[in-house]
């Protein structure tokens, strides 16, 4: 694929938190091979045997997952949508972005990173989530409300809450004779 690149490897200086070798790389539902994952606070990268590979900006990861629904794919991986085009795909796209008129679509491109070893997903999982926050969404304006806490509602919003205690069975359906 075109938009494999030869680059260094994340190292300490990059804030690399965890390295996941024999790592299967899919783009998108094609395989790309098997390398090892470089999560780091600066990027997400991965690097095939001969030292080709790809980074992921932080801010442009949208969503990142474990998947263990074997119905959706074969294996355990962790998940990564990503809101940019790659591969292939992206030449395709050209054309066919300039003949729709629907400015509000963004891109997506899905990854799925398969290591040999998933016990390491839990690791993985916590190492992007740990990284991730690293990168605010400079355009969500809630994003750092979150410190762990409950979200409060009234502070937030405005808006008032009925914090009376619920009675047993208030919620139930009730019997309709029609």
């Amino acid at each position: 694929m075109s938009f494999l690149k030869s680059f260094p490897p994340p190292g300490p200086a990059d804030g690399l938190r965890q390295q996941q070798p024999e790592t299967e790389a899919v783009l998108n539902g094609k395989g790309l091979g098997t390398g090892t994952l470089y999560i780091a606070e600066s990027r997400l990268s991965w690097l095939d045997g001969s030292g080709l590979g790809f980074s992921l900006e932080y801010p442009t990861i949208s969503l990142h997952a474990v998947s263990r629904d074997l119905n959706a794919y074969p294996r355990e991986h962790l998940y990564v949508m990503v809101n940019a085009r790659f591969g292939e795909e992206s030449k395709e796209s050209l054309a066919d972005e300039e003949e729709d008129s629907d400015d509000d679509v963004e891109p997506i491109t899905e990854f799925r990173f398969v290591p040999s070893d998933k016990s390491a997903l839990e690791a993985m999982f916590t190492a992007m989530c740990e990284c991730q926050a690293l990168h605010p969404d400079p355009e969500d304006e809630d994003s750092d409300d979150y410190d762990g806490e409950e979200y409060d509602v009234e502070a937030h919003d405005g808006m008032e809450v009925d914090t009376a205690p619920t009675v047993a069975g208030q919620f139930e359906d009730a019997d309709v004779d029609h």
